[in-house]
């Protein structure tokens, strides 16, 4: 064992589907950034730095979403079939850190869904190498101290942000001083008679002034992987929190999360700076909750950018959502000049009611507008919205999809989960209605069923893909309904084709059909009146494309 080497790892993951392009470990850059200032030597084991996945069998708990996901799909608006592991395995973790020898592992545990895929890494660990101290930082821990701290493998938990907790949790390792004055922890600990173990835990702490912290360790980051068109890609958090208060978010202002802060330009800047001189930048990704909401602080920060970037061909993307009513004339047409492409535009809902549940205005007006500004620019758009909220009905949510239908703009349809930490999270737990393990609290598992049961959610996600496909279309042309032959004979070999045949069949009875890799036609698990009033009302739509 070296008392020098930490070790920080982002574990596997286990679901239907990964996004690549959002799994940079920037936060562990982070504190990787404050362990290096202090004289550690630290190392990132990224478990997602690599192409390998694997089919694994469906974990009982998701047994129920058989019906609706046990058929593979090879249409264009297909959902998901495959269970996957996603990353290199347990062991390969764990025999990295027997090589490494660190006195430290911390371990990242963000996302609830994901908790038990850190606490398997975590037992690994111990298992290959059972002289160190693991840590578990991140959303989950900072929610379920407790429940993280009941895995034996698991020597400290570290809440809130964990940038200066860790620095003084590896200090006092090394000296053999008490950790019950670092802010967030939490640990097991003997009483003194040795007889019964108590848990002792802080509450989280959040860090000031965000100014006061180094720039990531992004060169720890393995940069070779996270490319997009052989180009690096690179993510950036230029603030913490939100100062809105929607009450689905684990992070706004009504949640448990801390405050919302903004980090001064100038550091911003010269981590991008940092980035491009050691890397071929081709994407940027802003994290940030609400990137404009101050407007002369976008306006700053990205007339420096602009210095930066100018002369090169780099993409720029807000992949959290962008608030309407923030964006201006000014605004949009500095984002376009910087490299903006895409507008990723956060809606919720259309519904009077439900945004009063989500606590969020009625912005339609601001969006209308923002769309309008995009096409003035020559910007794409992607719309968000969420289904199958506590309360929330599916009518309403298919009215938010044919509202979409005739706007410029693609739909990103989310089916609600409850994160913890949110106002309704509890609505969820008054309810009775939150899922049974925590590793259900995806998207993915459909996973609560109220005003919307879980066959009109499914039924939506599946409506938005293929509204979303005939957006695609209608710079072209939407086929004619047609009704379908009864066989599965003379269907087009390709993937478009067999698609558009699909879409044809689906606007004449309704009925949502997929194709198997064997060519044969089969009909999806739905909600028929969903599917008939869609197919009803859409008739009566001129659908907008996306350019």
């Amino acid at each position: 064992m070296n008392l020098s080497k930490v070790v920080l790892i982002q574990p596997p993951i286990r679901d239907f589907y990964l996004t690549k392009k959002r799994t940079l470990p920037y936060g562990l850059a982070s504190i990787a950034a404050v362990l290096i200032n202090k004289g550690f030597e630290v190392q990132i084991l990224d478990a997602l730095a690599t192409s390998k996945s694997k089919a694994i069998e469906w974990p009982d708990e998701f047994s129920y979403l058989k019906p609706f996901y046990g058929q593979k799909d090879i249409s264009l608006f297909s959902l998901f079939h495959e269970f996957r592991h996603f990353g290199y395995s347990y062991e390969h973790m764990g025999t990295k850190v027997r090589e490494i020898k660190p006195f430290v592992v911390g371990i990242s545990s963000l996302f609830t869904p994901y908790g038990n895929e850190a606490l398997n890494t975590a037992r690994a660990v111990k298992r290959f190498y059972p002289d160190c101290k693991i840590v578990l930082g991140g959303h989950h821990p900072t929610q379920f101290p407790q429940q993280t701290l009941a895995c034996t493998a698991v020597d400290f938990v570290l809440r809130g942000e964990g940038e200066t907790a860790m620095g003084l949790l590896c200090e006092a390792l090394t000296n053999g001083s008490d950790p019950k004055q670092i802010p967030g922890i939490a640990f097991k600990k003997k009483s003194e008679t040795g007889t019964e173990t108590r848990t002792f835990i802080s509450r989280p702490s959040w860090i000031k002034d965000l100014e006061t912290l180094p720039l990531p360790a992004s060169h720890l980051m393995d940069q070779g992987f996270y490319q997009r068109k052989n180009k690096g890609s690179i993510m950036v958090v230029s603030s913490r929190g939100c100062p809105m208060r929607c009450s689905y978010c684990s992070v706004s202002a009504s949640s448990s999360h801390g405050p919302f802060r903004r980090r001064p330009v100038e550091p911003v800047i010269r981590e991008i700076q940092t980035q491009m001189a050691n890397n071929d930048i081709g994407f940027i990704d802003f994290e940030d909750e609400n990137l404009c909401l101050n407007r002369d602080w976008f306006l700053e920060l990205f007339a420096g950018i602009r210095r930066l970037t100018a002369g090169r061909d780099i993409e720029l993307r807000a992949m959290n959502g962008l608030y309407p009513p923030s964006l201006d004339e000014k605004i949009v047409s500095t984002m376009k000049a910087v490299g903006f492409r895409t507008l990723n535009l956060s809606l919720g809902s259309t519904d009077r009611d439900q945004l009063k549940r989500f606590q969020r205005p009625d912005i339609r007006e601001a969006f209308e507008n923002a769309l309008d500004l995009a096409q003035a620019h020559d910007l794409d758009c992607v719309s968000y919205i969420i289904a199958a909220a506590p309360g929330q009905t599916a009518k309403s949510s298919l009215k938010d999809l044919l509202y979409l239908a005739h706007k410029r703009t693609l739909i990103g349809l989310s089916i609600y989960y409850p994160a913890p930490g949110s106002l309704d999270f509890q609505v969820c737990q008054d309810k009775n209605i939150l899922p049974r393990d925590f590793c259900l609290m995806r998207s993915t598992a459909l996973p609560v069923e109220d005003t919307t049961s879980r066959t009109q959610a499914v039924t939506l996600l599946r409506l938005s893909r293929i509204l979303n496909f005939m957006k695609d279309l209608a710079n072209t042309h939407i086929p004619e309904p047609e009704a379908f032959p009864g066989r599965d004979n003379d269907l087009p070999l390709d993937r478009q084709g067999l698609s558009v045949k699909l879409l044809q069949w689906f606007l004449f009875d309704g009925i949502i059909r997929g194709a198997g890799p064997d060519g044969r036609i089969f009909s999806h698990a739905t909600d028929t009146n969903l599917t008939r009033q869609f197919v009803e009302q859409i008739k009566t739509i001129p659908i907008v494309g996306i350019k």
